[in-house]
């Protein structure tokens, strides 16, 4: 059942704080690895079965200190939420994560089963952008992504928008070098299921 606007910015406090501090439990860092369409980064070969993301380890005990279970008020349980988490992790380290050897079909199947039809066909877009797919195979590019779950920016009763630090490490004949940015990552999906649809600067936000 969806939340008025009212219900949403109140719960949004709660679910921030609650995050905060239980965080250990339901986020757990994953090495991320996948482009930014839009850069110029190479990605390398994951080392994890595309469409098993590991799988973040469900809350123990009530859902705040003080002994309230938070998700009484919330259009999703605490095992689902552990499990979009899992799923947004993994692609955004999938993201950020490539090498020169990559085609764009390559790039994005290891993302199979996690993101939906046409997100995977706006990542082969991207991935194939010739200027972007130039300067990737001539100056054999290699890149390996990791992501953090910062927030939850909104959720309604079958999405939610986390937004996700990523750490992207760049290697090629150019030299190597380090960025980091934020994204907003949407995941939609109900109950175990849960596949990323869209991916937006943290600034720009998911519409």
């Amino acid at each position: 059942m969806d939340l008025s606007a009212g219900q949403q910015k109140a719960l949004f406090a709660v679910v921030v704080v609650v995050l905060a501090g239980l965080g250990i439990y339901l986020i757990a860092p994953h090495n991320s690895k996948q482009p930014t369409p839009g850069r110029s980064a190479a990605p390398s070969s994951p080392t994890q079965a595309a469409g098993s993301p590991s799988a973040a380890p469900a809350p123990t005990g009530s859902a705040s200190n003080s002994g309230v279970n938070i998700y009484q008020w919330l259009p999703f349980t605490e095992p689902e939420l552990a499990r979009a988490s899992a799923v947004t992790t993994q692609v955004a380290d999938d993201y950020d994560t490539f090498t020169y050897t990559d085609s764009a079909a390559s790039y994005v199947a290891r993302m199979n089963g996690l993101i939906t039809t046409q997100f995977s066909q706006t990542l082969k877009n991207g991935f194939s952008t010739f200027g972007v797919a130039q300067a990737r195979t001539s100056e054999k590019q290699i890149s390996t992504g990791t992501a953090t779950i910062d927030s939850i920016r909104t959720f309604g009763s079958s999405s939610i928008t986390f937004v996700v630090a990523t750490t992207q490490k760049l290697t090629g004949t150019q030299g190597s070098s380090t960025s980091t940015a934020q994204y907003a990552v949407t995941v939609t999906g109900q109950g175990g299921s849960w596949q990323v649809y869209d991916i937006e600067p943290a600034g720009a936000g998911n519409t």
